[in-house]
């Protein structure tokens, strides 16, 4: 299908460009069309500029990228297309060249006259917008040299500015990022410990099965060295570093006395205690960055952490990219979350579909029956899914949600058991609810204003007061001004009734109403006969 029309999205403005070349040429030499992109002077004989409209500035810029990064097309762009492009006639419509096709479904909403085509559906299309981009600071009229890239580099990090700007209070990059140095740290650790062992079971093997914890084992290298050292007397300094168990470190001391190993050189030893050093070094960071990651949970996502753990948690948000992501989707997604390979092997060989992914590693789905892991997996992806908009979409962090959330989990695990029913999820959100507005905080109006802490917008709880209660002043003030004016309408209406029979009781005639002047008529003697004269004359 052949194209009208170009549009091309640049750091500077909106640019429109026709195109020259046939539609029959376009069709069949589409190899001409790929090398003349190439070059400005056949390119230049293909598209030909209709109209240029600059941005006015940077603000208007990032608006238009952000807008077209998602798919909208901003009422500058509308004004661009509908000031440049004209109508056709009813049977053909014209056709405009775009590169995104979330762009392009945007426009058509707007611009139904228009067929829209993009760089995946035509490889013409594609080419033509490559040439553009290629040449277009050339193509462009009034730009010198180089504005459009440094346009593009203004654009670029402006936009990526905005993207990553976060709030103090709901940062979950850095648990994003604690969470893929525990992998790698548990990884690290694993290997050290290991290497430790193994290289320190040349001297002390026995120690091996003595002690299972790689903490615990690089310290004891550090503290033993030679084996040959330990005698009785150093049983209290041994003892705390395996955790004050007096049992385990008499049995370390007596199996030093039996131990088959074989003696190392004082400069071998050096080198395992150094590098038994490194590991329990290692093995502490990695501790300090668990103890980081469960503060930085409580703060970003408590109620998904009161709910499946911290760490589970922080493997959900991110697997999703961030917890606006992990909110985002339905709780079937959520519970498949990390089990991608499987899901999609077992779409392609038509087998069964896994029943979670992620959340398998937490204790619920553990403690369940083989026959009700599913079922527990697809309600705990769905009170998962609850607390994660809970906690992305709530001002104040806090764990009431995740905790009522839990208990219901434990509840249809209970049932699933023994046939207990489970508490209602309305009655359990209420609760949750009722117990979280009993925790807020209700300012005092009778403080002074040095007590009183300054609201969102910098108006004080006592100027609040003073606010309100001259407006309930004011309304009282109206009401008692209403009441005065009834009082004086009712103070007239008497004065005047007073006269009036005081007139009567003095012998004063009171005027009668007047009467109807037919009436009237008839009362002086006018009767039928007179109407009639009165006809006759008038005709």
């Amino acid at each position: 299908m052949s194209v009208d029309y170009l549009l091309h999205e640049s750091g500077v403005g909106y640019a429109v460009f026709k195109v020259t070349i046939q539609a029959d040429t376009v069709g069949n030499r589409l190899k001409e069309v790929q090398e003349g992109s190439q070059d400005l002077a056949k390119f230049g004989k293909m598209v030909q500029l209709v109209s240029f409209a600059p941005f006015e500035g940077a603000s208007q810029a990032l608006q238009n990228a952000n807008d077209i990064s998602e798919g909208m097309c901003s009422n500058y762009l509308k004004g661009v297309i509908e000031m440049n492009i004209p109508k056709a006639a009813k049977k053909s419509k014209v056709s405009l060249g775009v590169s995104d096709k979330n762009l392009a479904s945007s426009i058509k909403g707007s611009f139904p006259y228009i067929d829209l085509e993009t760089g995946e559906t035509s490889e013409v299309v594609a080419d033509l917008l490559r040439g553009l981009r290629l040449h277009s600071g050339k193509l462009l009229k009034d730009l010198q040299e180089g504005d459009v890239e440094r346009a593009q580099l203004g654009l670029g990090h402006a936009y990526s500015r905005s993207k990553v700007k976060f709030s103090v209070q709901k940062n979950d990059n850095h648990i994003i990022q604690a969470i893929a140095t525990l992998d790698q740290m548990d990884k690290a650790v694993n290997n050290f410990s290991m290497r430790v062992r193994e290289w320190y079971s040349w001297h002390f093997p026995e120690l091996y099965k003595i002690v299972s914890d790689n903490l615990t084992y690089s310290r004891l290298v550090i503290f033993i060295g030679d084996k040959t050292r330990l005698t009785d007397d150093m049983l209290p300094e041994l003892a705390p570093i395996v955790d004050d168990d007096e049992s385990v470190a008499q049995s370390i001391i007596d199996a030093s006395r039996v131990s088959f190993g074989r003696d190392m050189s004082e400069s071998d030893m050096e080198h395992v205690q150094s590098f038994a050093r490194r590991a329990a070094s290692l093995a502490e960071t990695r501790k300090n960055m668990q103890i980081y990651l469960i503060n930085k949970m409580s703060v970003v996502a408590p109620n998904l952490a009161a709910l499946i753990g911290e760490t589970v948690g922080a493997r959900l948000i991110a697997k999703a990219g961030s917890l606006t992501n992990l909110c985002k989707y339905p709780a079937s997604t959520l519970q498949i979350l990390g089990a991608e390979k499987a899901l999609f092997r077992a779409l392609k060989t038509k087998g069964n579909t896994p029943k979670y992914g992620l959340i398998y590693h937490s204790s619920f789905i553990g403690k369940t029956a083989t026959k009700n892991k599913g079922r527990i997996s697809r309600f705990l992806s769905n009170k998962c899914s609850i607390a994660s908009r809970i906690d992305n979409f709530s001002d104040t962090p806090t764990t009431k949600f995740g905790e009522a959330l839990k208990k219901q989990v434990e509840e249809r695990i209970a049932f699933y058991a023994t046939g207990v029913a489970p508490m209602k999820n309305a009655d359990a959100m209420t609760n949750a609810m009722n117990s979280v507005l009993q925790n807020i905080q209700v300012p005092d109006p009778t403080k002074g204003a040095e007590s009183d802490e300054e609201e969102a917008d910098g108006v004080t709880s006592a100027a609040v007061e003073q606010a309100r209660r001259h407006k309930k002043e004011k309304k009282e003030k109206r009401k008692s001004d209403i009441m005065d004016v009834d009082v004086d309408d009712a103070a007239s209406k008497k004065d005047k009734k007073s006269k009036k029979e005081k007139r009567m009781s003095e012998g004063g005639e009171v005027k009668a109403p007047k009467e109807k002047k037919s009436k009237r008529k008839m009362d002086d003697g006018e009767g039928e006969g007179e109407k009639k004269k009165k006809k006759k004359s008038k005709a």
